[in-house]
């Protein structure tokens, strides 16, 4: 088959050759330029405005950290930040929140929890995959002084999984203080890599005896 046979070439050629001289059909083709020239409908801008009202605060430039995340109200907990160790913004779950040691990894935070103080400790052994303790095993455990109050000191080493889906960090070592506040279990722990963390302890039980709790 020829392209000269195909069926369309009847569109232009043959019968209907004819019917593109009538009259109605030209003035059809006549009206195609001017629909495709139209111009498309003006761009329409809506905006809208009211009256500022008391409620309308001024946004609060170089807010705290307390102001970001807990609407303003103070952090129950207060303590000097130890020399060489870097403050870092509080959250809702570390009241106080620090970096320390040379590699950058080292985490120490101020925290208040639910359960008890076995409960607290041995989540964070745990997270070292360490043998948890009973009663027995919580009366052994060293008594340290903080804020005011008397607290069990806590420490393991080896694989850190921290919880949150992320991997475990081979060659940590934690070390902390659980105390019980009238029902409310006060803790401060040490994570980071295992020289750094021992090289810092002395400075964080001195740190923890610190601490003192807004009135």
């Amino acid at each position: 088959m020829k392209l000269t046979d195909f069926p369309l070439r009847g569109l232009f050629y043959g019968t209907i050759a004819p019917a593109m001289k009538s009259p109605a059909v030209l003035a059809l083709i006549a009206l195609i330029p001017i629909s495709s020239c139209r111009k498309p409908p003006a761009e329409v801008t809506v905006t809208e405005t009211r009256v500022l009202t008391s409620k309308d605060a001024a946004p609060k430039l170089f807010a705290t950290s307390d102001q970001r995340f807990r609407d303003a109200k103070p952090s129950p907990v207060r303590a000097e930040t130890p020399e060489g160790w870097l403050a870092m913004p509080a959250t809702q779950i570390r009241l106080l929140n620090y970096r320390f040691g040379e590699s950058g990894l080292g985490e120490v935070w101020v925290s208040v929890s639910n359960g008890s103080v076995l409960d607290n400790v041995n989540r964070w052994l745990g997270q070292f995959n360490a043998t948890k303790l009973d009663e027995k095993g919580l009366a052994e455990l060293r008594s340290v002084p903080i804020a005011g109050e008397s607290g069990v000191w806590v420490e393991a080493e080896g694989d850190y999984a921290g919880g949150m889906g992320a991997s475990a960090r081979p060659g940590y070592a934690l070390a902390g203080v659980v105390a019980d506040f009238g029902g409310r279990i006060l803790t401060v722990k040490m994570v980071g890599p295992k020289a750094e963390v021992a090289t810092a302890k002395a400075t964080l039980e001195a740190y923890s005896k610190s601490l003192t709790i807004a009135q």
